[in-house]
């Protein structure tokens, strides 16, 4: 089955070019060169993954991640941004993206984290009743996380994490006490180790911290300087 791909691209150039990239690797591809004609485009044929350009005129690729997310659409969205700062990065965590890439890129790597999005947003197949009767929540300290369910609670407080912060936590989770280093959370979350020099797991470490470690919580997520993270209780 074809995968469909909406790409919002403002410049005219890149947009050309990603739509060849994707074509050729397989893709069916809407284009569109702005927010607007994103947001119409997706009413109109729900999409199965979205690359979204964050600074494209009038309305942009924030306010689309944000707007989408405000009306439950739990698409995958790949940001390209130009914006390399963390705090740039969270921003596009915050309104709602699971994944960014920034400009210049390879479109290798375009490719790869597409297809991590959409491996993680393939549905799940239902549990065994075997699987059913032994139970599937996970459980470290006072955190509780259903796999099935996709869902998680620390102390009693339902949690909202996006999908890449849900897969991250699970990981974490099921791996509880041991540490894992960079290059398996990368393979085992994006599906690809994008290098020494990406912040992209550190970012969403940082981020996940801010909902599952809030002030005043006993600390479940550590890092383990120059080798990765492990989730435990002290």
């Amino acid at each position: 089955m074809t995968n469909t791909v909406l790409l919002a691209e403002d410049d005219r150039a890149i947009r050309q070019a990603l739509t060849r990239a994707l074509t050729l690797e397989g893709y069916r591809v809407t284009a569109v060169p702005d927010g607007v004609e994103a947001l119409a485009a997706v009413h109109r044929e729900p999409p199965d993954v979205i690359v979204l350009d964050v600074m494209m005129p009038g309305v942009d690729g924030l306010q689309v991640c944000r707007v989408l997310r405000a009306e439950g659409d739990r698409t995958p969205i790949l940001m390209l941004t130009a914006r390399v700062e963390t705090a740039d990065r969270i921003e596009g965590l915050d309104a709602g993206a699971d994944d960014y890439v920034a400009k210049p890129f390879e479109v290798e790597e375009v490719f790869a984290r597409l297809r991590a999005l959409l491996r993680r947003a393939a549905p799940v197949a239902p549990a065994a009743p075997e699987e059913l009767a032994a139970g599937g929540v996970l459980e470290v300290a006072d955190l509780r996380l259903d796999p099935s369910a996709r869902r998680v609670w620390r102390g009693g407080t339902e949690l909202e994490l996006t999908r890449t912060e849900f897969d991250l936590l699970e990981l974490l989770a099921r791996n509880a006490g041991i540490v894992l280093d960079h290059a398996t959370i990368y393979s085992r979350i994006w599906g690809y180790d994008f290098g020494p020099g990406s912040k992209n797991l550190a970012v969403y470490i940082g981020y996940l911290r801010r909902k599952v470690d809030p002030e005043g919580r006993v600390p479940l997520i550590h890092t383990v300087r120059g080798v990765g993270y492990t989730l435990r209780e002290e």
